[in-house]
């Protein structure tokens, strides 16, 4: 079975950490973007289309709750990860409550970060299904269900 590349976008601050899990996403074949702020991530999906965020929690300016806030604001269908390095767990929950798929601890374990990486891929797939399924009952009851 051929894999479709999930479109990821890496964001956090210490570009040491984005450049060594950017290589092994690539690896198992996943496309990646980065981004070193949370605002470089918001102009980054505006221009680029993304399936899921891995979003750090901790980062200087514009933070992963924020960040995710704003995600979720301006688009709703992209699928978030949170990274925490600082064992804040009750930071982790918050960004599930507004919205995130699920949240790792740092370091993560790749298998946990790649299992969890498809999940979100696959509820942001069905997400989208559920969307075209609706747009396409929507045109068939305005039309009066007949086709020519």
């Amino acid at each position: 079975m051929i894999k479709i590349p999930t479109k990821v976008l890496l964001v956090d601050d210490e570009k040491d950490f984005i450049e060594m899990l950017s290589l092994r996403l690539k690896e198992v074949g996943e496309k990646i973007t980065v981004a070193y702020s949370g605002q470089e991530a918001l102009d980054t999906l505006e221009k680029d289309n993304i399936d899921v965020v891995i979003l750090d929690i901790k980062m200087p300016g514009m933070d992963g709750i924020e960040t995710l806030r704003e995600i979720k604001k301006q688009f709703p269908l992209v699928e978030v990860i949170m990274l925490t390095g600082h064992g804040s767990t009750e930071t982790a929950v918050e960004g599930m409550k507004l919205g995130a798929f699920d949240y790792l601890m740092k370091p993560a374990d790749f298998d946990d970060l790649t299992l969890k990486l498809e999940g979100a891929r696959k509820r942001k797939d069905e997400q989208e299904e559920r969307i075209r399924k609706a747009e396409a009952k929507l045109l068939v009851r305005k039309s009066g269900g007949i086709f020519s």
